[in-house]
């Protein structure tokens, strides 16, 4: 399955939405060093998003890379009337996801790091539930994964040559 990956221009509007901060302590026999990492995820609200990781010694230093990593990693996701085509899982080491199309007015029901994905990436109404490691890391890199792996009916029957309408019959 390839992966839309997409180059980021100028003219592309990102919005950053810091997931979670992780402060780490290193005891050495000077003392405690705390340095912190940030997982951010960047998206232009229209089906564009990317994740990053940012470790530095102050809290903004790590958010600052943080989206500058996001910015290298950016995904395409098809979106139909605010939610997502069809249904799918997604996995990443211990976190399973599972993403579900809702109707108009459900709204985003989906726990934290799902939730600051579903919100960059554009996403209005959907269902969703977090299953194995609440990691935040692991949880954000599982629902990217389901969201990429996602194909709108156009796509679908451009890949196999044939009418959108044969896609529908199948």
């Amino acid at each position: 399955m390839a992966i839309n990956k997409v180059k980021v221009s100028n003219d592309i509007e990102l919005k950053d939405r810091l997931v979670a901060i992780n402060r780490v302590t290193k005891v050495t026999k000077g003392g405690r060093t705390f340095t912190f990492a940030a997982i951010v995820v960047v998206g232009d609200g229209n089906g564009v998003i990317g994740y990053g990781l940012g470790k530095a010694g102050e809290v903004t230093a790590a958010i600052a890379k943080g989206v500058e990593s996001a910015k290298k990693n950016l995904v395409k996701i098809p979106i139909i009337n605010g939610t997502v085509p069809h249904e799918q899982e997604g996995r990443f080491d211990g976190s399973r996801v599972l993403i579900m199309p809702a109707s108009a007015g459900t709204g985003v029901v989906a726990g934290g790091a799902m939730r600051a994905v579903f919100e960059s990436v554009g996403i209005k109404d959907v269902l969703a539930k977090s299953k194995g490691s609440s990691n935040p890391h692991n949880l954000v890199k599982a629902t990217i994964n389901a969201l990429a792996e996602m194909r709108d009916a156009r796509t679908v029957a451009q890949n196999r040559g044939v009418n959108i309408s044969k896609v529908f019959k199948g």
